[in-house]
């Protein structure tokens, strides 16, 4: 995927502090990128997440796997001596 791409894809994801206090969320709404990953690992598909929530478009989907992949990327581990 190029940067032009994952930028585009990315620009999807908004944080505003005011709006369920700072969590990612889709395109300025309410609904965080928690709560669709959460409901995309208990097996619920696209579709029917789009019959809840019919604003979401399969970038969506993208953009939240990219954002949550670029916060597993940055993580580190240190190993603690006992």
């Amino acid at each position: 995927m190029t940067a032009a791409r994952e930028a585009e894809l990315l620009g999807r994801i908004t944080i505003n502090p005011k709006v369920v206090v700072g969590k990612p969320t889709i395109r300025g709404t309410r609904f965080t990128v928690e709560h669709l990953l959460k409901a995309l690992s208990a097996g619920l598909s696209f579709e029917e997440l789009k019959e809840e929530y019919p604003f979401l478009e399969p970038e969506d989907v993208q953009a939240s796997l990219l954002y949550a992949s670029n916060l597993v990327e940055e993580e580190k581990v240190y190993a603690i001596s006992e």
